[in-house]
């Protein structure tokens, strides 16, 4: 049974194999023409060229977590109204709450798809360099470019090498720093959200005790988990935890969520800016007011059905013309 899962898992992985080789590879021809085959440098750097590549695709998920964190955040009083409303029934909590997602067309997975799309690539990388490591090729890779992988160093490390199977104190300063970097650079990221991006309202419901918890709890297990990592897979999560943290930071800074302190601050350097080139101010929007709101006009009530003999009834009496003064007026007129 073991055997069965095994091969699965190799099946399923070999195209991720295939292709983070491939990326990996293509680099390497670059920057080992400029460094040397064997050049540590050559190797970092081709890791670096696929985060870039690899994050770049991610771009429009990035969007789409963006945007459904941001809706998530303004949701908060809405969700807070729900759940004092319907606490008692979990079951008509979830279908309102569900009712909200949709509506508002928020997807609260989707704040977690960048990370857990890249777990796979994660998994694939570290697979080639630690196959590299042990002589083995995996993907594109040929037997000459795993044996440069295998021997090419950076600051007196082996690119392979891990902090737990150190055998130089050299590898064991860079696997320390990067494993601080990778944590650091998660705790700033996740800090960076809540802190600049999240409105009061937000800081108080479940949404953002779930933010706190990933906030502490990331950075541990990223901590713990990488001193087994070869140095090249801690090259690339702490390169892409840059790009994560950059990104974020400019879409934060262009289009902040209303209400939150990096909303206050664009305001502020809009003003300024349009202090600097003598703009004017923009015009506020007329807010209504009780004397020009004009209320809908009152819905007309359609008449009953009635009867010909109640209409006849509900009818004013006709007065009837007199026959006396109109014989009278006859005569006269003769």
């Amino acid at each position: 049974m073991i055997d069965f899962f095994v091969e699965l898992f190799g099946f399923i992985m070999a195209p991720l194999y295939f292709v983070v080789s491939l990326i990996l590879s293509g680099f390497h021809s670059v920057f080992g023409s400029v460094f040397g085959d064997r050049s540590g440098g050559g190797w970092a750097l081709s890791i670096i060229g696929l985060t870039v590549v690899i994050r770049a695709a991610l771009i429009p998920l990035f969007v789409k977590q963006i945007k459904s964190s941001r809706n998530m955040q303004l949701l908060q009083p809405k969700l807070k109204e729900l759940r004092t409303k319907y606490g008692h029934d979990r079951e008509r909590f979830a279908q309102e709450q569900m009712k909200l997602f949709k509506d508002t067309g928020t997807n609260p997975l989707a704040s977690c798809m960048p990370l857990l799309l890249q777990m796979p690539i994660f998994i694939a990388l570290f697979q080639v360099i630690d196959s590299a490591a042990k002589g083995e090729a995996k993907g594109v890779l040929t037997q000459a470019q795993v044996a440069s992988l295998q021997d090419a160093e950076i600051f007196g490390a082996k690119i392979s090498a891990t902090f737990l199977g150190a055998t130089s104190l050299n590898v064991q300063i860079l696997a320390a720093t990067l494993v601080l970097a990778m944590t650091a650079t998660t705790f700033l990221t996740q800090r960076q959200l809540m802190t600049k991006n999240m409105p009061p309202d937000a800081m108080t419901g479940q949404y953002a005790q779930q933010q706190k918890m990933l906030l502490y709890v990331l950075p541990v297990v990223f901590a713990v988990g990488g001193i087994a990592f070869p140095i090249g897979v801690l090259i690339y999560w702490t390169t892409s935890n840059l790009w994560t943290m950059g990104q974020q930071f400019y879409v934060i800074r262009r289009n902040p969520a209303p209400g939150t302190p990096a909303f206050q601050a664009k305001e502020q350097r809009d003003k300024d800016r349009r202090q600097r080139k003598g703009l004017p101010e923009p015009e506020a929007a007329d807010e209504p007011t009780t004397a020009t709101v004009v209320e809908p006009p009152p819905r007309r009530q359609q008449p009953k059905k009635q009867s010909r003999q109640q209409r006849k009834k509900g009818r004013p009496p006709q007065p009837k013309p007199d026959s006396d003064e109109g014989g009278a007026s006859a005569a006269s007129g003769g």
